[in-house]
């Protein structure tokens, strides 16, 4: 399984980034699609995923402010990031969750500015 995410970038505090993720290769038919994150001088956290049948799980620390989402026909998840704090600034994986193992892609970095 292979990932390949895009979508991050520089952005003020209280703006807005959507980061995309591909996933091809052996997709299985039940998987969770996801987030983790990097933040600085912190341990890498889960921050969001989606399951195959649309269940979702956030951190606390990302909980209405962050939105995962997953358009199966292009094997692609989203994370929709709304009202962003400079806390926020890190590198974002995504990854891929299946009976198989686990998969990450190469992280993409976001940047928020106070």
């Amino acid at each position: 399984v292979q990932l390949q995410a895009s979508g991050g970038g520089l952005v003020q505090a209280g703006g807005s980034l959507r980061l995309s993720c591909a996933v091809s290769g052996s997709i299985e038919s039940s998987n969770n699609l996801g987030w983790d994150r990097q933040l600085p001088g912190k341990q890498r956290e889960l921050a969001a995923f989606v399951g195959t049948g649309g269940n979702t799980y956030y951190a606390d620390s990302v909980k209405g402010r962050f939105i995962v989402s997953r358009d199966n026909a292009k094997n692609t998840v989203y994370l929709q990031m709304n009202s962003l704090k400079p806390e926020d600034t890190g590198v974002y994986y995504c990854f891929y969750g299946g009976p198989g193992g686990n998969y990450w892609g190469q992280g993409t970095l976001v940047t928020v500015s106070s």
